[in-house]
């Protein structure tokens, strides 16, 4: 279930046209809808760079698109407990635990939030992703929501576009933040380390807006709001605040503990061993009934632990 890479240059007859109306009409054995998907997803490259679907193509631009080999006939229904918080015949919200893949992928086959969608809601099968229409990273807890039917799906996918969908996080972030504010720079991949994301003038637009919650003696706990959902959005504007995420095994760097540090905090930092995220709030505008709704979830055990030992040490 590895992925292949897709590389061609586009004749001049689709000269012109939308990139996903020209790789639609290129590569007909994969739908309109799944070529969208991966531009959205940052699957496409063309000249090395992250598309838009709507960019038009000059003809012989070198294009490289990652494609997923694995059929979705191979996704196995699996009984792995879920926390479903809310659930009706057109969607669930889940509360995802740290640990937990979302989607299975290289290195990841089986075991995740899918299969044990396909194990709950068997009728999910048939769906692109077993309706899954948003991530959260393995190690990021929290809210997430889930299709029940593709008219649900599609609704869900728009409303994500169109930015009526609320999600909140709380993240623990290294340093004082004097303030709220807003970090309004584009992500894309890195430049040399592909598995990870930056701040990059040729990746997407990102907006994140951010508030204090709490002040520690050298940590700030903040709410963070997401206008659009680039991958590992909050981890990278926060590294490139100079505020990294506490636990950040990617963007965080070497661990930095506080002057004079109590052997208790010294302990609660080394083992804190995840990016210190939990998606907290979710709301939506309910793609049957047109209601708002919302749902909060409490912080996880072990995030609770670790401000309540940066409680103790900010009292001194």
């Amino acid at each position: 279930m590895q992925d292949e890479t897709i590389s061609l240059i586009p004749p001049a007859e689709v000269a012109g046209l939308r990139l996903d109306q020209a790789l639609a009409r290129l590569l007909p054995q994969y739908s309109r809808a799944r070529i969208q998907q991966w531009i959205e997803e940052e699957r496409v490259l063309v000249e090395g760079r992250v598309p838009r679907q709507r960019d038009k193509l000059r003809g012989g631009e070198r294009i490289e698109i990652r494609v997923s080999r694995e059929p979705a006939g191979e996704w196995q229904a699996q009984a792995i407990p879920l926390n479903v918080v809310y659930e009706d015949g057109d969607i669930l919200v889940i509360d995802k635990p740290a640990g937990l893949v979302v989607h299975p992928g290289a290195g990841n086959p089986e075991g995740t939030l899918l299969n044990a969608l396909l194990h709950y809601a068997p009728e999910l099968a048939p769906l692109p992703r077993a309706g899954i229409v948003h991530r959260l990273d393995k190690e990021t807890s929290g809210l997430l929501v889930v299709a029940r039917t593709e008219r649900a799906r599609l609704d869900l996918i728009q409303q994500l576009k169109e930015r009526s969908v609320t999600r909140e996080y709380l993240a623990l972030v290294q340093g004082i933040v004097i303030a709220g504010g807003t970090v309004d720079a584009p992500i894309g991949r890195h430049a040399s380390v592909r598995t990870r994301m930056a701040v990059s003038g040729r990746g997407r637009p990102a907006v994140s807006h951010y508030r204090v919650e709490k002040k520690f003696r050298a940590h700030t706990l903040l709410r963070v709001k997401l206008e659009s959902g680039r991958t590992h959005q909050i981890r990278v504007h926060m590294a490139h605040l100079k505020h990294p995420l506490v636990g950040d095994p990617v963007y965080s760097g070497r661990l930095q503990l506080p002057k004079g540090a109590s052997p208790e905090l010294v302990a609660a930092l080394r083992g804190f061993k995840r990016q210190a995220l939990h998606a907290a709030r979710l709301g939506l505008v309910h793609p049957a009934t047109g209601n708002n709704m919302a749902w909060e979830s409490p912080l996880p055990q072990d995030m609770r632990g670790l401000l309540a030992v940066l409680e103790r040490d900010a009292k001194g």
